[in-house]
C-alpha cells in the first residue's frame, strides 16, 4: 500500500527530482537565504 502518486513511483526520468521535491526545496531554501540576510542586516545594523 503506497501513498504517492504513481507518478513519484515511477519517475519518467530517474536523474530529475519530482515537481513537488523541487517546489519544497525552493520555499526552504528562500526561507533558509531570508533567516540569514536578516541576521546579518541585524549584525550589521545594531
Amino acid at each position: 500500500m503506497s501513498f504517492l502518486p504513481k507518478g513519484e513511483l515511477e519517475p519518467k526520468d530517474p536523474k530529475r527530482p519530482s515537481n513537488a521535491r523541487i517546489v519544497i526545496w525552493v520555499i526552504g531554501g528562500g526561507i533558509g537565504l531570508y533567516l540569514i540576510g536578516s541576521g546579518l542586516w541585524g549584525l550589521l545594523v545594531h
